[in-house]
Parts: structure tokens; C-alpha cells; sequence
């Protein structure tokens, strides 16, 4: 999508700064400063939007040849409304755009271009409509085929749609899942619903297990819960591992959790344990709060050492 940020309330006025962003294209954006191969598959329009989306692409190293100008449909906007130092809105414009058209066919084309070691899947595309719901059933599909990764975050957007609508989409996606990314309100909507007598357990860490535990019993290999300022906790048949969010002046928290995925992908690409995975993870999300924009924070992998200099330190 296109990206327009506001100073403040958008009623009333002011100048807005452009950019790009997105969930998908932001993990992308994040793993290839990293300095791995990456490809992103998707729709634009055949619009000034769209060029801007895939000239940023591009420009940060991400392969764009599986995607497709739409010239039947203008490229997606997100409008970003700043109300508290510590509150943003979100307003999507999606309906009938490009990315609400994305066919199977295109997903079918980038299989077939080079099999990726890992797809990464949200829960945002199947929310733009029937097409991108069945064009993100078949990468499922041909990834098993393939024997690729699959990687899902949660990434549960109530604007797009309803936990109702999406509960149903993510329980079938369960048991093709390898890697479950999510935030702690949005395990429930991978659950069953719990039945009248479920009681949850007072302590959050004891909670967070007993939602985990049925998806690792379904066939997830990890679950991965992102928790904020607390950190965040992995959970695998071995057990529970939890790594402490890394301290920064925050600045703009949107578009965190999409490093934290990047950087948790990037070090289980390079065959990093457990540990290593989520604290590269926290690490690449601190650098994303620290920084304002959706993806222009995000470290090259030269820079991760970063957050641990001193205050104050001038790199020369």
C-alpha cells in the first residue's frame, strides 16, 4: 500500500508524508537489509501508487518479479493518524484495490519461478476478499508440496475483518503451519472456542502455554508470542523459552512486530537455535520502535550491535 502519515487529527488538515507499507512488504524490507534473498508476491495498481510501492521494493533489495500492476484497480492506502504520543489510528482504503484482486495464479508463478526455503503468510491477505483468501489456501498448498517453511503471523486486523470471519481461516491454517507468530489477544482466534467450564490459568506465562499447548499438539513447531514491552516467549515440543524486550526510547511502535518477524526469520535462516532467533528478533523490533515509519528503521545486519553502545556514542 501506499502510506500517508499525519503530524495529527486528520479532520483537521495539515501536511502528510508519504511512503509505503505493509505487513508482508515490511518483513521483506527487513529480512533483505539483513542480507537475505527475498521475494514478494503481490498486486498493485498500474497507478504513480504502485510504482512507488515497487520502486521502494527495489530500491531495498527485494525481488519484485512476481508481482503485478493491476490496470483495473488503484494500489491500496493506509492513512496513519497520530492522536497520543503513545496512540495511532489506522485507516485502511482496500476495497476494490489491487491487493483485494490477488489471484492464485500469481502465487503459482513464483513456485514455480524458484520454491521459497520459507514462506511468510499474515492474516491480512485472506481479510482483503475471496481472491487473496484462495490465492494465500494455494501458497499453502504448494508449499507442503515443496517441503518450504511456512511461516504464519497472526497479524489479526479488525478493520479488514471480524474475529468471526477470521477464526474459521486461521483453525484450517493451523496444522500447516510450522512457525505460529502472534500477539497475546490473537492466539483464541487459532483455538477452538474454549467450552463453558474452561478456566485460564492467573499467571499470563501459565496462560500462554495452555493456548499453545493444542497448537503444538496440531502439528505447529513453534509458537512464537510477541508480548510488547514484556519480550517475548517461543514455545516448542522442548518446552518454553523467553527472551526480554531490549530498552529504547520509543518512538513509533508501528510496524514492530513485522521487524520482530524479520529478525526471527533471518536467524532461523541461518540455522540459529532457539535463543539466538528471538533475540535477534526483540532486537530488530527495538530498532523499529526507536524509529518512525513502518519499515525505514529496520537494521542491516552490520548495525545489530548497535543497541548495545552507550548513550551518547558517535560512530566513526
Amino acid at each position: 500500500m501506499v502510506a500517508l502519515r499525519g503530524s495529527g487529527p486528520l479532520r483537521l488538515g495539515g501536511t502528510m508524508q508519504v511512503s509505503v507499507a505493509g505487513a508482508e512488504s515490511n518483513v521483506a524490507i527487513g529480512l533483505s537489509r539483513l542480507g537475505h534473498r527475498v521475494r514478494w508476491t503481490g498486486a498493485v495498481g498500474d497507478d504513480e501508487a504502485g510504482a512507488l510501492v515497487l520502486r521502494t521494493l527495489r530500491a531495498e533489495g527485494v525481488d519484485v518479479s512476481g508481482a503485478s500492476a493491476d490496470p483495473e484497480a488503484p494500489t491500496g492506502l493506509i492513512l496513519f493518524e497520530p492522536r497520543l504520543p503513545e496512540v495511532t489510528r489506522v485507516h485502511y482504503y482496500r476495497a476494490g484495490s489491487a491487493g483485494s484482486r490477488l489471484r492464485a495464479s500469481a502465487v503459482e508463478r513464483a513456485f514455480s519461478a524458484a520454491p521459497p526455503r520459507v514462506l511468510h503468510l499474515t492474516g491480512i491477505t485472506p481479510a482483503l476478499g475471496p481472491d487473496p483468501l484462495s490465492a494465500a489456501d494455494r501458497a499453502l498448498q504448494l508449499a507442503r508440496q515443496h517441503g518450504t517453511l511456512i511461516c504464519l503471523d497472526v497479524n489479526f486486523r479488525s478493520r479488514l475483518w471480524t474475529a468471526e470471519r477470521a477464526a474459521p481461516v486461521l483453525r484450517e491454517w493451523v496444522p500447516s503451519v510450522d512457525v505460529l507468530i502472534a500477539s497475546e489477544d490473537e492466539l483464541a482466534l487459532c483455538l477452538p472456542p474454549p467450552g463453558p467450564d474452561a478456566e485460564k490459568p492467573a499467571d499470563p506465562v501459565a496462560a500462554l502455554a495452555a493456548q499453545a499447548a493444542p497448537l503444538l499438539a496440531r502439528g505447529v513447531g513453534e509458537v512464537v508470542v510477541k508480548r510488547g514491552a514484556a519480550g517475548a516467549t517461543a514455545f516448542t515440543g522442548d518446552g518454553s523459552l523467553h527472551r526480554p524486550a531490549r530498552p529504547v526510547r520509543a518512538v513509533d511502535a508501528v510496524g514492530a512486530g513485522d521487524a520482530f518477524v524479520a529478525g526471527y526469520l533471518s536467524a532461523l535462516l541461518d540455522g540459529a537455535g532457539l535463543a539466538e532467533r528471538l533475540e535477534r528478533a526483540v532486537t530488530t523490533g527495538a530498532f523499529a520502535v526507536a524509529s518512525p515509519g513502518d519499515w525505514e528503521g529496520a537494521p542491516t545486519r552490520a548495525e545489530l550491535g548497535l543497541l548495545g553502545a552507550p548513550p551518547g556514542t558517535v560512530v566513526r
